[in-house]
């Protein structure tokens, strides 16, 4: 009788310890609105991967959900867009054109070219620029803000709601786009 007492406790204490662990490198966040389209729908389930952001830093391109910043409210649900620029590079928006660093960024993952055009800007230490991919539908960093570090909650990494969306989430790799640019 000790013996199955004490691997139902173990059972309990390592049930317990995965729910921690999930709790403390995982949560699930919905898509709100239209600004991710066509990359993800309004209505789609994510898993958010809170951990990998202690391991390195953001890069270009990761799908991200944060905290919207001033002028949105504290409480506001959590915003889901693509990091386009890094502390320290400079944005611009022209002529349906994104450019970072003066290098012009191939985007197939938008629904349309920009029809705005952002003054160029140098993105502030510990910031990070994002857009919508829904270019002309999406309240993001070309309406003059930026994203502390502080307020990223974690990189969307898996869709899983509707089940015929179960993939990966599209983060594309802008910054190797960028490197490949420069060394022309």
């Amino acid at each position: 009788m000790r013996a199955f007492l004490r691997e139902i406790l173990v059972i309990i204490i390592a049930a317990v310890a995965i729910f921690v662990l999930l709790q403390i490198t995982i949560q699930k966040s919905s898509v709100n609105g239209y600004s991710m389209e066509p990359s993800l729908q309004d209505g789609q389930q994510l898993l958010i991967n809170k951990v990998v952001y202690h391991l390195h830093e953001p890069e270009r391109g990761d799908i991200i959900i944060f905290h919207p910043p001033p002028p949105y409210s504290p409480k506001a649900t959590p915003f889901i867009k693509r990091i386009i620029a890094l502390p320290g590079d400079t944005i611009e928006v022209k002529n349906g054109e994104v450019y970072v660093n003066g290098s012009k960024l191939d985007e197939p993952y938008i629904k349309e070219p920009p029809t705005y055009n952002f003054q160029q800007k140098k993105i502030p230490e510990n910031e990070y620029f994002v857009l919508g991919d829904n270019r002309n539908n999406a309240s993001d960093s070309h309406t003059s803000w930026t994203v502390p570090r502080q307020n990223i909650i974690g990189k969307a990494w898996l869709s899983i709601w509707p089940p015929g969306e179960w993939r990966l989430v599209p983060n594309y790799p802008l910054n190797e786009q960028l490197e490949s640019s420069m060394s022309k």
